[in-house]
C-alpha cells in the first residue's frame, strides 16, 4: 500500500508537527507533501525524510511568514500529484485537506481544527487590522470559505483531535467524524523523582492573543504570587509591559527546562480555548496539576478535582478565584494519579488507535 502524508508547513515544532512524527513511525516510506519546509528550524526532526514542498518553496519569505500567503495556499496544494497512492493522509487545520486525490484512494483526514479565522474567529481575528486590511480580508475569507467548504468534500474520512473539534467538524462541514487524541509524549515527561515542588505557577505557550496569556497577566498582578511564562510571539513586548515584578518571562526554552519547569510548578495555568491541548497533558504526564478555562479540549483532558480546577468564565475574577479554589484544597492532588491519567493520551496510544482505524476502513473497502 502506497501512503503520502500532507501538512499544513513545516516551519516551526508544535503539536500537529508531533502528529507527523508519529505517523511516520506508522509509515516510514510515506513522503511528506507540505507548503514549506524551513530546514533550518526542523531539520533535525525532518530531514531523514523524503520532504516534497510547493511552488512557495522558493520564495524566502515564506519560509518565516507563511501566513502572507494564505491567498495561494488552495492552489499550492491542489498542484501536488497524489494519484498514484493508496492512502492519503492529511494533517489539518487550514487548507491541507484540500488535496486531490484519485477515485481508487482513501483520503483520511486528521483535523486539528477548520480554520478558526474563517469560521467562528472571523471578527476576533479581524478587529486587531486596519480598515484597508480588513476589507481586503474580508473579501478572501469570502472566497476561502467556499473553497474550504469544498476541500472538506474531498476528504473520505475524517478524524478529529478531540470531541470539541469534532463538533465543529459537524458544524462546518456536515460530516460526522472518529476522535482519536493526538499523541503525548509520556515517555519524555515524566514526574521529578524528588518531591520538591517549587512556589510558582506556569504558563507554557506561544503569545498569541487567543491565548489568553493577557488575562492570566491581569489576575497574577492582582495575585501577587509568582507566575513564570515560557514562550514567544507577537504579543511578548505587550504582555512584560504590564506585568509587575512577581512575573517572570522566560521566553523560547528547550524540552528539557520545559521539563523541569512542568515538574515543579505548582500548577499550570491554562486561560485560552484551546481545540485539544498538548500541554496541560505534558504536565499531567510530570504529575503537576492544572488551573484551565471550563472550555475547548482541557474539559476532555482535566479530571475536576483531581488532576486540576475549572474556571467557568474568561475573566480575571475566575480565574483568581480558581487558583484560590487550587490552594484551599492543595492536599488533595495525588502526583501518581495525575501522571496514570496523562497516559491515557500516550503516543503509543495514538499509534495504535490509528492503525485500528485505518486498517478497520482498509478491510471494509
Amino acid at each position: 500500500m502506497k501512503v503520502a502524508i500532507v501538512h499544513e508547513w513545516l516551519t516551526t515544532m508544535g503539536g500537529s508537527e508531533k502528529v507527523i512524527l508519529e505517523l511516520k513511525k506508522l509509515f516510514p516510506e510515506a513522503p511528506i507533501y507540505t507548503l514549506v519546509y524551513n530546514r533550518r528550524k526542523l531539520g533535525k526532526y525532518f530531514d531523514k525524510y523524503l520532504i516534497i514542498t510547493s511552488n512557495l518553496q522558493k520564495n524566502p519569505l515564506a519560509h518565516i511568514k507563511h501566513q502572507l500567503f494564505f491567498k495561494y495556499m488552495p492552489r499550492a496544494f491542489e498542484n501536488f500529484d497524489l494519484s498514484d497512492f493508496d492512502l492519503v493522509i492529511s494533517s489539518s487545520s487550514a487548507f491541507a485537506k484540500g488535496v486531490i486525490t484519485s477515485p481508487n484512494s482513501v483520503h483520511i483526514c486528521y483535523c486539528h481544527t477548520p480554520p478558526r479565522y474563517l469560521w467562528d474567529l472571523t471578527h476576533e481575528y479581524l478587529k486587531d487590522y486596519n480598515l484597508i486590511i480588513r476589507r481586503y480580508l474580508e473579501r478572501n475569507f469570502h472566497y476561502l470559505r467556499i473553497w474550504d467548504t469544498i476541500a472538506a468534500n474531498r476528504v473520505d474520512y475524517f478524524v478529529a483531535n478531540s470531541n470539541y473539534v469534532a463538533n465543529r467538524i459537524k458544524k462546518f462541514y456536515k460530516r460526522n467524524c472518529k476522535v482519536i487524541y493526538p499523541p503525548v509524549d509520556t515517555e519524555y515527561f515524566t514526574p521529578a523523582k524528588d518531591k520538591n515542588i517549587e512556589d510558582y505557577y506556569l504558563i507554557v505557550s506561544r503569545l498569541v492573543p487567543y491565548k489568553r496569556v493577557d488575562l492570566a497577566v491581569e489576575a497574577f498582578n492582582q495575585l501577587s504570587k509568582r507566575l513564570v511564562i515560557v514562550g514567544d510571539g507577537p504579543e511578548y513586548k505587550k504582555l512584560k509591559s504590564i506585568a509587575k515584578s512577581n512575573i517572570e518571562f522566560l521566553g523560547y526554552q528547550p524540552d528539557e527546562t520545559i521539563k523541569d519547569l512542568y515538574q515543579r510548578c505548582r500548577a499550570l495555568i491554562f486561560p485560552g480555548i484551546e481545540d485539544f491541548g498538548i500541554v496541560p497533558v505534558e504536565v499531567q504526564a510530570c504529575g503537576r496539576p492544572v488551573i484551565a478555562l471550563k472550555k475547548g479540549g482541557a474539559v476532555e483532558t482535566v479530571e475536576e478535582g483531581k488532576t486540576g480546577v475549572f474556571f467557568e468564565k474568561q475573566d480575571v475574577e475566575s480565574l483568581k478565584e480558581a487558583v484560590y479554589k487550587f490552594e484551599k484544597d492543595i492536599e488533595r492532588f495525588d502526583k501518581d494519579y495525575i501522571r496514570s491519567h496523562a497516559e491515557k493520551f500516550s503516543a503509543e496510544r495514538f499509534r495504535m488507535e490509528f492503525i485500528e482505524f485505518i486498517n478497520s476502513l482498509m478491510i471494509s473497502k
